[in-house]
């Protein structure tokens, strides 16, 4: 019987946090991101310990969205328990529902997201790695796919270097291989192959 109460006790510890604020939900950016409503005061949240697809990322980002909004909806009283504040100003913070369920917990057990494992330490790491392990056993969202789909993390640094990639024009240049120099301009049917720039190594 004691056992049992342990158990119970360590499962009710997964649930309910410690030294965690209520806040009201006033809208969902996207499978890890939400606005919250506190004492009057707007604060933006990310969702502690996992990384859901980029909207961009069709469909599963959308889908991430649309499983948050359905484990917290819109209005309902969530549960905040804060770890750090981001480079980008926002709050991190593992999210409650009104029924004590860890959103970000159960989005990676539903293959809506993935265990964020670089931030994982403030976290049950245990816990995320095994739920996403389940959802990986199960092909489930993001795992549909041997090895599941491309990480959000890997999606966004290559998006990042696309953008820094200059648009270049292409411009046609013939090199002439000639052994002998000659004080003339060679002719312009000297043979020679023309290339691109795109073509010669630096």
């Amino acid at each position: 019987m004691r056992l049992l109460s342990t158990v119970s006790l360590m499962a009710l510890q997964l649930l309910i946090p410690f030294a965690a604020a209520a806040a009201t939900l006033i809208s969902v950016g996207d499978g890890d991101t939400l606005r919250v409503e506190d004492g009057g005061k707007k604060i933006m949240i990310r969702v502690a310990c996992i990384d859901a697809p980029e909207t961009a990322q069709a469909p599963y980002g959308q889908q991430a969205r649309q499983a948050l909004q359905d484990l917290l909806p819109i209005g309902s009283t969530v549960t905040l328990k804060v770890q750090t504040t981001d480079r980008y100003g926002r709050t991190v913070a593992e999210v409650f529902a009104e029924n004590g369920a860890n959103a970000g917990l159960t989005l990676v057990q539903q293959g809506h997201a993935f265990a964020y494992r670089q931030y994982l330490k403030e976290c049950d790491e245990w816990a995320y790695l095994d739920r996403e392990q389940l959802a990986q056993l199960y092909r489930i969202g993001v795992w549909m796919f041997d090895g599941g789909i491309e990480r959000p993390w890997d999606w966004r640094a290559a998006s990042r270097g696309a953008q820094r990639q200059p648009t270049q024009r292409p411009v046609t240049l013939t090199i002439i291989n000639d052994p002998k120099p000659s004080a003339d301009p060679p002719p312009a049917s000297a043979s020679g192959r023309h290339w691109r720039c795109r073509e010669v190594g630096s």
